[in-house]
């Protein structure tokens, strides 16, 4: 296959499109094309012009090739890309009165699309436009070339030679000065030759964004691989800056101080708790699912500590997974003294026996039995698709975002789903409790917290989605701490005061009032 031949033709095939496309150019008429290979063969170039001339559809290697006249003789021919063929079909197919087209190309002159004059000679051959070029040898040996002029055969006679500037002997060497058209382009441009000028000629164009060009006078720019960006002159790649959420950005920081503030505070409270263990207030509210579900707070602000950092492969199974577990054991805590409340009420019912239903040993196997449905849950997770770090070079051009692939999208949603499930499920237990007959109702601050949770939730959702590059891990975190707090300062925030500040209300009769709470 000679590949330059089928170039020929391919250029043969777009220009008589281009032509039929033109309204300017043989305006009504449609021109029609046969392109067919000559093999590069003399005799066979001969033979196929004769079944061309006669009508014959052109067959190499078929001797009878006359009985195979299916259509009109062509009223001209174009000869072959080399010129011994064509001048061997010109001079047999001349004896016959057939012209493509010597004396037609002698009257053709018209402009691009791109601005080129295309015409030709008397000879019918096209304008020969040459740019000049000075060879020199460097000081180091390295070859040089200079552009000194230009050859324009359309020019009148006389005018035909253009140079950029004279040529003077310095030292016994040849200085060329630069070229009076056009200045060299430097590192970071292109050239991109002027519509109508000769190719010395050209403007030199900033590479796009992404590219570089490291040599004087680059034709093209580069594209720079998919981690590295140009730098300001755009003459060569750098790598990209690396965005995630570090222990030193400000951001993370900040975050980082109120996780440890909050998990500080978690256990402060529980020392308050443990000091007054026996207090009517502690014993009346719980005392051993408030210990689980402060553990489970000191949990909840610490685990949002793993989404700090440059991720890692562990590091991105562990965030997720222990936020999961943590928050469902919370939530389950809640849960439990919410259930508790309501059978607490129904046991100062007459007759009612219903708290030996829902006792300790109820209370642990319920919390237990909420959470092993969330390890469960991120077990599969972990097992058939679980989050992995990777460079994200998609969001921003010039950055490459560190960030944990969630593996599988189901496995975090029904991860976030079930923590959501048991959230409306306490508040709603909570909410039909809230104005159960009580001096303090623990009803009421659940009902709060379970709003607060459940709102912070709901807005977590889209802000998660829409935020970029490291926003999208605060967004996480900060979802993690204001849920936690909401739940820390509803739940315990009021029985603490009652404890520290106002201690005569931190009796068993106080408590009581219209004799419920009787079970505690």
């Amino acid at each position: 296959m000679d590949f330059r031949e089928l170039r020929f033709a391919r250029a043969m095939e777009f220009t008589i499109h281009e032509i039929n496309n033109r309204t300017d150019l043989l305006p009504d008429i449609t021109l029609g094309y046969q392109i067919y290979d000559s093999c590069s063969a003399v005799p066979m170039a001969i033979k196929v012009a004769f079944q061309f001339a006669n009508g014959l559809v052109p067959i190499f290697n078929y001797v009878n090739s006359c009985s195979k006249s299916v259509a009109a003789a062509v009223p001209a021919l174009v000869g072959e890309s080399a010129s011994t063929p064509s001048i061997s079909m010109a001079r047999i197919l001349g004896l016959f009165g057939i012209p493509q087209i010597l004396n037609r190309l002698k009257r053709v002159n018209f402009t691009t699309k791109n601005g080129y004059q295309v015409s030709f000679d008397s000879n019918g051959d096209p304008v020969a436009v040459y740019e000049l070029i000075n060879w020199q040898f460097k000081k180091d040996g390295a070859l040089n070339f200079v552009p000194v002029g230009y050859y324009d055969s359309s020019k009148p006679r006389g005018q035909e030679f253009r140079m950029n500037s004279a040529i003077s002997w310095v030292g016994g060497q040849t200085e060329v000065p630069v070229s009076v058209c056009s200045e060299s382009c430097p590192p970071g441009t292109r050239k991109a030759v002027q519509k109508g000028r000769p190719v010395c000629c050209y403007d030199c164009i900033p590479c796009a964004e992404g590219e570089i060009s490291n040599k004087t006078d680059s034709l093209d720019c580069l594209r720079c691989s998919a981690e590295l960006w140009p730098n300001t002159k755009r003459d060569s790649c750098l790598p990209k800056s690396i965005e995630f959420l570090s222990w030193d950005d400000t951001l993370g920081i900040i975050l980082t101080v109120f996780s440890v503030t909050g998990a500080f505070i978690a256990v402060c409270v529980t020392a308050v708790f443990y000091k007054h263990r026996a207090s009517p207030i502690v014993r009346a509210n719980n005392s051993e699912l408030s210990f689980l579900l402060l553990f489970s707070l000191t949990l909840c602000f610490l685990c949002s500590l793993t989404f700090i950092g440059r991720p890692s492969e562990w590091s991105c199974m562990l965030r997720h997974t222990v936020f999961g577990i943590t928050f469902v054991l919370c939530i389950s805590c809640v849960l439990g003294k919410t259930i508790v409340v309501l059978m607490a009420f129904r046991a100062t019912l007459p007759g009612s026996n219903v708290m030996k239903w829902f006792g300790l040993p109820q209370q642990r196997l319920s919390v237990l039995a909420f959470t092993l449905i969330q390890v469960i849950i991120c077990v599969l997770w972990l097992t058939i698709s679980p989050p992995f770090p990777f460079k994200n070079v998609k969001h921003y051009k010039d950055k490459i975002i560190l960030e944990c692939g969630l593996g599988s999208d189901v496995g975090f949603w029904a991860v976030l789903g079930y923590i959501g499930f048991l959230a409306v499920l306490c508040f709603i237990l909570a909410f039909l409790a809230r104005k159960l007959p009580d001096n303090f109702n623990e009803a009421k601050f659940i009902t709060f917290s379970m709003l607060i949770f459940c709102a912070v939730w709901i807005t977590f959702i889209p802000a998660y989605v829409s935020s970029p590059g490291k926003f999208t891990v605060a967004v996480e975190i900060f979802a993690i701490l204001a849920s936690s707090f909401g739940l820390i300062i509803c739940i315990f925030a009021p029985k603490c005061f009652i404890i520290v500040f106002r201690p005569e209300q931190n009796t068993k009769k106080h408590l009581m009032g219209k004799s419920f709470l009787s079970w505690y």
